[in-house]
């Protein structure tokens, strides 16, 4: 496990895409908190981070890598896109997915819907480079509360992933959950 900060992100920025398109496990840094995450195309990968929460098969969301990757995706209709335009922010918008495949199947296990987000954040940035929807889920072992330091990370956690992208304490809350099924 590495610890990196963003300007080691953006000066090496080509090899940690690579690194997420091959399936590299993050520790990254939101508009709200700290997130676990992986390429969410990758169904070992997905099932690693269940694994290492502990979270046998309630559903992931994703940092969407565009707002056109949403909607390519999922159903839209005009109460949806008048939420699109609120985007990047703090919300997690929940969706029908219109396009299977589109995330690996670990991402939901239960049902076709999706949880999207795509944060206001410069890490937003490089998931939307690496082309690829990105699992998003707060940092904590299931049940538990989620990081806002690195001195909060389960150690587990903290064994288990790649890299971590610290940029210090986080005193945000968790998005705004939003269900446009």
């Amino acid at each position: 496990m590495k610890i990196l900060d963003k300007s080691y992100v953006l000066s090496h920025k080509g090899e940690i895409i690579k690194s997420i398109i091959d399936g590299a496990v993050f520790v990254y840094p939101t508009d709200t908190i700290y997130g676990l995450g992986v390429n969410a195309l990758l169904g070992k990968s997905v099932r690693k981070i269940r694994d290492i929460k502990r979270r046998e098969t309630k559903p992931f969301s994703v940092i969407a890598p565009s707002r056109k990757w949403i909607e390519e995706n999922c159903q839209i209709n005009e109460t949806v896109k008048e939420w699109l335009n609120k985007l990047p922010g703090p919300f997690t918008f929940f969706l029908n997915i219109q396009v299977s495949g589109c995330v690996s199947e670990e991402v939901n296990p239960i049902d076709d819907s999706l949880g999207v987000r795509m944060p206001k954040h410069w890490f937003t940035e490089i998931i939307e480079e690496a082309g690829v929807p990105f699992v998003t889920t707060s940092v904590n072992m299931s049940g538990h509360s989620y990081m806002k330091g690195i001195v909060e990370m389960d150690d587990s956690i903290k064994n288990s992933v790649d890299y971590i992208i610290y940029e210090g304490e986080k005193r945000g809350e968790v998005s705004e959950k939003v269900d446009l099924r």
